[in-house]
């Protein structure tokens, strides 16, 4: 799979015709942080105008917090929670002759997943046993290895991402918004992407280099300034 740029659409926040032609992967939201059933329909018909491959994007129930606050469930919580989030985008993805094929958590059910075991077992268990076969779309991470092997258990594939316009701490996983230097500017944005691409790897604030060999890359389009910069991203990966 070449180095395909995902982003996260459908949320009623961003120009998501502007962004559509430029990506290869819609991450679309499915209600319960932003979205609903109009969003994900217009998300999907963009989609398949353009031959962009689709998956879900859920989250928490919390649309007051856009996804970012922290909500502890039971294993059996979070199943129902994404299976009742993606069950209806599948619907209505096959009501249109589609397909979605894969699953990218949001926000804080994310990061929850990244950096607790028991939530990203939960989260793997759960699209291990929707209905029929779906791919898990996850943080890339030194910790590459573990992450493959707990999937295999699962009986799930995955697709590693990296983010075009994060900054990463030493552990491999993003900085907090809070952070100074936890989102690039435009060009610091191109020089991670190109070293991405050259290298497999990222440049820590700390100054360490980080293997992470990801499949897919996160841009973000919520204004028109960023949907320019993603057309210098997909001209940048094409090279």
């Amino acid at each position: 799979m070449p180095l395909w740029l995902n982003a996260d659409l459908g949320e009623g926040v961003g120009v998501d015709e502007a962004v559509m032609p430029h990506i290869h992967l819609a991450n679309i939201a499915c209600g319960f942080h932003a979205g609903d059933q109009l969003a994900m329909q217009q998300t999907l018909a963009l989609a398949a105008q353009h031959g962009v491959t689709v998956g879900a994007h859920p989250s928490y129930q919390d649309r007051e917090g856009f996804g970012r606050r922290s909500m502890p469930h039971t294993a059996t919580e979070i199943a129902a929670l994404l299976h009742y989030q993606i069950a209806a985008l599948d619907g209505m993805a096959r009501s249109r002759g589609m397909s979605i094929d894969y699953v990218k958590p949001h926000g804080a059910l994310y990061n929850d997943m990244m950096a607790d075991e028991k939530v990203r077992r939960a989260v793997m268990d759960a699209v291990a046993s929707f209905y029929r076969p779906l791919r898990l779309m996850l943080l890339a991470t030194p910790e590459a290895a573990l992450h493959r092997r707990e999937a295999a258990q699962a009986g799930i594939d995955l697709w590693f991402e990296a983010f075009a316009d994060r900054g990463y701490g030493d552990n491999g996983l993003l900085l907090p918004r809070s952070v100074m230097g936890a989102v690039h500017g435009p060009e610091q944005t191109l020089a991670q992407v190109a070293q991405l691409k050259r290298e497999g790897s990222v440049t820590t604030l700390g100054g360490r280099k980080l293997i992470l060999a990801p499949d897919t890359l996160c841009v973000h389009g919520d204004n028109p300034d960023s949907v320019a910069l993603i057309r210098r991203i997909r001209e940048l990966v094409e090279q």
